[in-house]
């Protein structure tokens, strides 16, 4: 009787994972359609205004370790501010893919300039940029495909930020667009929340 309730939960578990993996997948398609109506003029102004949101923020000023990203075409451009941190003299570090472990790791970029375009199409730093530890940041900026006000993150469906969220200590702010908000976002059990939200309008903290 026990093994037949343990492998009774198992596939309701199973079945509660693939419904939601599903309307995953439904929200992203929403998303894409929603991106589409938005041009590069719009997303642009709204990149900039968004960069001043954020500058304006404690959590921001204050940080000295930053992973931040390079900016896909349909993503928030953060570059000018990690840029600007990066003359400032703080530790600027972006994702880099590991092809060799199918993941991504940390690097620190010394010099805007010396990116490479690698996987996706996506900016990186090389292979000899030094390390940064995960437990060592102080502030992760990240872009999603969607969001929530608790802090739930809707990514492009490769897990990999949800990796290396899982090790890190510092303060997680998701970038958004205005129209990337949504009521509720569909989360898995491996899925991490977020510490705060920016968007071109306000910066909050998450209640989840």
């Amino acid at each position: 009787m026990a093994g037949e309730a343990r492998g009774g939960a198992r596939e309701r578990s199973a079945g509660m994972s693939g419904e939601i993996a599903e309307q995953k997948r439904a929200l992203r398609r929403q998303m894409r359609k929603v991106q589409k109506q938005f041009s590069a003029e719009a997303r642009a102004a709204a990149s900039v205004a968004l960069c001043a949101q954020l500058g304006r923020e404690p959590v921001w000023r204050e940080a000295q370790r930053i992973l931040a990203f390079a900016p896909l075409p349909d993503e928030p451009d953060v570059r000018p501010l990690w840029e600007a941190a990066l003359r400032e003299g703080r530790t600027v570090a972006l994702p880099r893919f590991d092809a060799a472990r199918g993941a991504y790791e940390v690097r620190q970029v010394q010099a805007a300039g010396q990116l490479q375009q690698a996987n996706f199409g996506i900016l990186e730093p090389d292979g000899d940029s030094p390390r940064v530890e995960l437990n060592q940041l102080d502030l992760v900026l990240l872009p999603g495909v969607a969001f929530d006000a608790i802090g739930r993150r809707l990514g492009r469906g490769k897990g990999y930020f949800d990796r290396l969220l899982a090790e890190v200590r510092g303060h997680k702010c998701g970038v958004a667009f205005e129209w990337q908000v949504v009521p509720a976002v569909p989360v898995e059990p491996h899925d991490v929340c977020l510490d705060s939200l920016l968007t071109p309008s306000r910066w909050w903290r998450c209640s989840g």
